[in-house]
């Protein structure tokens, strides 16, 4: 499990590209990268993968064809930048919400809205997900955990401080990038569970 808090951005080395497979070499903040072990699981933009090597900061990662079709990965190139987070750890302080780390599906940076202090970024997604995203709920994008302002059709938007932009890739995201989405497992869970009753329950007749 993660927390939506991103702990910075790595830099990515290299890519081999294999019949429906990659593998992927990133560069991580030396102290973002002690204590690393084979099997240990680390997001990047979001997404839980699997650490299979490492030697210093350098990390290696390997993705399935299914982790590439879903998320942004698969558009990766050499040099590009992703937000990490290590697996949370019991007794960590939890300042997102919990995310799990398995992406929804991805959406679109449609608007840039900036000012002196704030950054509003405005997203189009596939309607599908609109059910579980709600003004003032949790959203997980580009692993960032962040809380949703408006939803307009098809539409929602976030703001983001200086220091988000900062510590994340936000800072340097453009109209048409496509980001990493993970709708709030809680709200999911709960949307899902009040649909599937009333599908199931006939209402009483007076």
């Amino acid at each position: 499990m993660f927390t939506g808090i991103v702990q910075g951005k790595a830099k990515i080395l290299e890519l081999i590209h294999k019949d429906q497979f990659m593998t992927l070499r990133a560069e991580f903040p030396p102290e973002h990268a002690h204590n690393v072990q084979t099997g240990a699981s680390i997001a990047l933009n979001g997404t839980c993968l699997t650490v299979t090597q490492f030697e210093g900061n350098q990390i290696q990662f390997d993705l399935i064809q299914e982790t590439l079709a879903v998320t942004n990965l698969g558009d990766l190139k050499v040099g590009d930048v992703v937000n990490f987070e290590r697996a949370a750890k019991f007794g960590d302080e939890i300042g997102g919400h919990l995310i799990s780390g398995h992406i929804s599906d991805m959406a679109t940076l449609i608007e840039r809205v900036e000012t002196e202090n704030n950054c509003v970024l405005w997203f189009q997604v596939d309607p599908k997900w609109l059910q579980y995203i709600l003004p003032k709920g949790f959203i997980g994008l580009n692993g960032c955990s962040l809380t949703i302002g408006e939803v307009i059709e098809n539409r929602f938007n976030v703001y983001l401080i200086p220091e988000t932009l900062s510590i994340t890739t936000f800072g340097d995201r453009a109209v048409g990038d496509k980001i990493n989405l993970e709708v709030d497992p809680h709200t999911q869970a709960v949307v899902d569970t009040v649909n599937r009753y009333l599908t199931t329950h006939t209402p009483l007749k007076a």
